[in-house]
């Protein structure tokens, strides 16, 4: 036989501790009646930690489930479930709140921080700058001075040319073989990653 509104204590002190009974042994309307007793004052208790309407609501219905999964276990203070709900309430909605700040602190993070894309192409970039450093220090100093100079620099290869005191082919030939020497360099690090 299952539980009807009629048979629902009228004293409320009676009655949460008969609803909790009832609720408990599955009966949902004795559930609800709980739930249309003290929802209000829930939600209120929650709002009052939040400061927001929706989460407040969040708040109260996560305050309901927890009681529903709980409720062997409540305990019952004057014959009133009201002071657990209240307390379940305060303790779900600073968790509530702690998490918002979690995730508001967490998007803020995220916002200070380059895309991890960005972060690993410097990286990529960097390394093949290293490389690049290296095969230059490898060449004699006169392919330096040039690689400075047209490369690395803004010169022409008549002004290089002026400034080595070579003449404008020796800067264009020893140019070429410098370009496909670091090409053939950076190829093999590619290869090799």
């Amino acid at each position: 036989m299952t539980a009807t509104l009629d048979d629902v204590p009228d004293d409320d002190e009676e009655a949460d501790r008969a609803l909790l009974d009832r609720a408990a042994r599955g009966d949902r309307v004795a559930f609800g009646c709980l739930y249309d007793r003290h929802v209000r004052p829930v939600y209120w208790q929650a709002y009052s930690v939040l400061k927001d309407d929706r989460e407040a609501e969040d708040a109260t219905q996560d305050v309901f489930v927890t009681t529903w999964k709980k409720i062997r276990t409540i305990t019952v203070v004057d014959e009133s479930v009201l002071p657990w709900l209240l307390v379940t309430a305060r303790y779900t909605a600073l968790n509530a709140r702690r998490s918002r700040q979690r995730r508001r602190t967490q998007a803020e993070i995220d916002d200070l921080l380059p895309a991890r894309s960005a972060v690993e192409d410097e990286v990529e970039a960097g390394l093949i700058r290293a490389e690049i450093d290296k095969a230059v220090g490898a060449l004699s100093p006169v392919d330096q001075q040039l690689y400075e100079l047209c490369v690395a620099g803004d010169h022409t290869y008549e002004m290089a040319a002026r400034e080595l005191g070579v003449s404008h082919a020796v800067v264009r030939n020893r140019l070429s073989r410098l370009r496909t020497r670091l090409r053939a360099d950076l190829r093999s690090l590619k290869e090799i990653s």
